[in-house]
């Protein structure tokens, strides 16, 4: 059990940082201190104690990442309930679903949201409040919760009569064991299953993230990525708000201008991410210049290749702020060709891993201690084995146990007996190997592993590796077919547009070319048969169905295509005149 109580790394916070900037929506006029923000969930804490909630009662969270987002959800900790985040990207049904499923009372959502939703269907729910201005959006008949509100100012006069201060932050006892989040996997019924995790789990990345340094007080982060997924939660925002650094919020799907321009503005310390926004730098801004003859050239002369690989670090760096200690890759396997070359100009990246199951963090190393193609040293307060059927397989499932380590799904015995195995371990679904230094090698997805003819173990992740890093390929996914290999891949139609090639004869002949190299580099039952496109104005890209949704992805690739780096030099155009429709981006 995790020493340092969850709640109470909260109250601690909020009176020593009293003053300090907290939350800024990024854009807007909206910025709270962190006595501001204590004062705000002061306010809720009388309502819920008015409505007579009860600890452990549910209250949901949905809308875009903004500082209301984050107070709903402290008040909801702080207080003794459940929170349960859902993604503003689901689809009205599943929204429901997660709320009526999870047994929420209470409903913090955007106004745009609840536009969208049903109130009829929603049948537990005694009250719907504005991310906007908390305000009441919707009762249950016979409440009182808009009267309430409405003498809001008096009550609190009437409880901190010489104004609320910071000696007056003092938060429920509730101990560490206790489900304090459920986190949703999906929003689909009959496939979504609500990960029960208690204060101990999130307290274990969070005094992680503390006590490694990954933020300190006065530091600054830009949140980006989803709050409602497990990864940019808990650091970009539950460990930021533990140790008092200023947190940023996005609150929007960004276009390349506001990205580049809210980096320059914030110059984070440290940066979260997935490895998409990594492997397109790489793909559409670097390797075209270190291919080029003359470049290759001159990286083939050991001191000047030192001198062209800091000059693209440097820039790199400066892109992106200029103040982070390191990039934090999490959320998918990252390309080894990329990882490779990152590694090689010594960008200060490292690779984590980890699972919703384990809100999230499973292992991390700092960047000038990452070991390359690993996914991190397993923390110290984690446990990893490799479970292997047959002791002479090279693989095995990676299984692990520990501080981190959810109780199970809500109301699903059943997939909580399947997740664990006898002896308690929780069985991650990812095969690899696991050194005599704590470092997990993940070499793919037991469930997606294909068994070719010959008895070889093909895995897929591989193979789409290699085929999304060739020319005017934007996604791929590698499927088994009548016991042959086939890729679907989704073309990148806009650069074939911008470049006047989006016809069928030349996306023939483009992805002829990228199979037949493609072969040639992989083993004899690795080769892919065929292939077939997805087409242009498919909604569903190809791993939105079996990976989830990132809405925030696209605008990233977009922005990274901006900066335009020349032989001795990397940096933004002057101008950004391509018009961009932005979109979601499946993986």
């Amino acid at each position: 059990m995790i020493q340092q109580n969850f709640i109470k790394l909260y109250e601690h916070s909020f009176r020593e940082n009293w003053e300090l900037p907290c939350y800024t929506d990024y854009g807007e006029n909206e910025s709270y201190t962190y006595g501001q923000v204590a004062q705000e969930i002061a306010k809720l804490h009388l309502l819920f104690k008015h409505c007579s909630l009860r600890r452990g009662d549910k209250i949901a969270v949905i809308g875009k990442n903004n500082a209301r987002w984050c107070i709903a959800y402290m008040a909801a900790i702080t207080y003794g309930g459940i929170v349960v985040p859902i993604l503003q990207d689901f689809h009205p049904n599943d929204v429901h679903h997660i709320v009526n499923h999870s047994e929420s009372i209470f409903l913090f959502t955007s106004d745009a949201i609840w536009e969208h939703l049903e109130e009829e269907r929603l049948t537990g729910l005694r009250g719907v409040f504005s991310l906007t201005d908390f305000r009441c959006l919707y009762q249950r008949d016979g409440e009182t919760i808009q009267r309430f509100l409405k003498h809001l100012g008096e009550e609190m006069d009437a409880n901190y009569p010489e104004g609320f201060r910071k000696e007056d932050i003092v938060y429920t006892d509730l101990s560490n064991d206790k489900v304090m989040l459920l986190n949703y996997t999906s929003g689909t019924t009959g496939f979504s299953k609500g990960v029960m995790l208690t204060g101990n789990n999130l307290a274990g990345n969070v005094t992680f993230g503390i006590r490694t340094e990954l933020l300190k007080k006065g530091d600054k982060v830009l949140s980006f990525l989803p709050l409602a997924h497990a990864y940019g939660c808990a650091f970009d925002f539950l460990t930021a708000t533990a140790v008092g650094t200023h947190v940023t919020l996005l609150g929007k799907v960004p276009s390349p201008k506001i990205l580049m321009k809210a980096f320059d503005e914030v110059k984070p310390n440290l940066i979260i991410t997935v490895p998409l926004v990594i492997e397109k730098i790489y793909k559409n801004v670097i390797q075209p210049i270190i291919n080029k003859k003359s470049m290759k050239w001159a990286l083939s002369i050991p001191l000047l290749d030192g001198q062209i690989y800091g000059q693209i670090r440097k820039k790199l760096i400066d892109a992106l702020g200029g103040r982070f200690k390191e990039v934090i890759i999490g959320g998918a396997a990252m390309n080894p060709e990329v990882e490779e070359f990152f590694y090689r100009i010594k960008f200060p990246f490292t690779i984590g891993y980890g699972m919703t199951e384990c809100a999230p963090l499973i292992s991390y190393a700092p960047w000038d201690e990452f070991v390359p193609t690993s996914s991190g040293r397993v923390l110290d307060i984690m446990e990893a084995r490799i479970y292997k059927e047959n002791p002479d397989d090279k693989l095995g499932e990676i299984q692990v146990r520990g501080e981190n380590v959810m109780t199970g799904y809500y109301k699903n015995p059943e997939a909580t007996k399947e997740a664990f195995t006898e002896d308690g371990w929780l069985r991650t679904g990812d095969l690899g190997t696991l050194d005599e230094h704590g470092n997990l090698f993940i070499r793919g997805r037991s469930k997606t592993m294909i068994l070719s003819s010959s008895g070889q173990n093909i895995f897929p992740e591989e193979i789409e590796a290699r085929l999304s890093n060739m020319p005017f390929v934007m996604e791929s996914l590698v499927i088994e077919r009548n016991k042959k290999l086939v890729a679907l891949v989704y073309a990148d139609y806009e650069t074939l547009d911008s470049l006047g090639l989006n016809n069928p004869e030349n996306l023939k002949t483009i992805m002829d070319e990228n199979l037949k190299n493609l072969n040639n580099s992989v083993a004899s039952y690795e080769k892919v048969a065929k292939y077939n496109f997805i087409r242009q104005n498919s909604k569903k890209h190809l791993k939105g169905a079996l990976k989830g949704t990132y809405t925030i992805l696209l605008p990233w690739i977009n922005m990274l295509q901006n900066i335009h780096i020349e032989e001795k030099t990397l940096c933004p155009p002057k101008k950004y005149k391509k018009k961009l429709a932005f979109g979601e981006q499946h993986i």
